[in-house]
């Protein structure tokens, strides 16, 4: 097996410095979550500032997991979140991407492209990647982005409310 953390990180460098250079956006910066001192790197795109790490807030008592029950994963890896705490769980001033958000990021880096650029999510450690959206679909699921990561295709779909997936936190408008 590969080494995931390492290939996900330079994907994660990659990933930003090319939409620096492509659409001429604003330098990282870093963002301090005053909850638990975890620092973000962010970038803003547009005028939206995402954090460009997976969210790594646990509360005590939340529906929120390590991946692989593993506490050794958070730093690499982040968070997996219900949906429920997922929705709760970015720092003030941030939020959950909407479905809005997330396809405004698609239309600005391509369609085509914006699937080989939006990595560093994960699961099955490096096929593929899933985030949660805000959009409640019903009382058990609630929209999703996935990311194939061998083919980069990105499908908006659902999950199950109770299953753990990573969030990218936007900074609110």
């Amino acid at each position: 097996m590969c080494d995931f953390k390492i290939i996900m990180m330079k994907r994660i460098f990659v990933f930003f410095t090319a939409i620096a250079l492509f659409l001429n956006v604003s330098a990282q910066d870093k963002f301090t979550d005053a909850r638990d001192g975890n620092t973000y790197k962010t970038i803003t795109i547009a005028g939206m500032t995402w954090m460009a790490e997976n969210l790594k807030y646990t509360a005590e008592g939340s529906g929120a997991n390590y991946f692989d029950n593993d506490p050794n994963n958070l730093t690499t890896y982040g968070v997996l979140y219900e949906w429920q705490t997922a929705v709760r769980a970015c720092p003030d001033g941030w939020h959950v991407p909407s479905f809005d958000d997330w396809k405004t990021l698609f239309n600005l880096l391509g369609e085509s492209n914006a699937g080989k650029k939006l990595q560093g999510g994960f699961s099955c450690k490096g096929k593929e990647s899933h985030w949660w959206s805000s959009e409640e679909i019903d009382t058990a699921k609630a929209q999703i982005i996935y990311l194939d990561n061998k083919t980069y295709k990105i499908i908006i779909s659902a999950a199950q409310k109770t299953d753990g997936l990573s969030v990218r936190c936007i900074r609110d408008k």
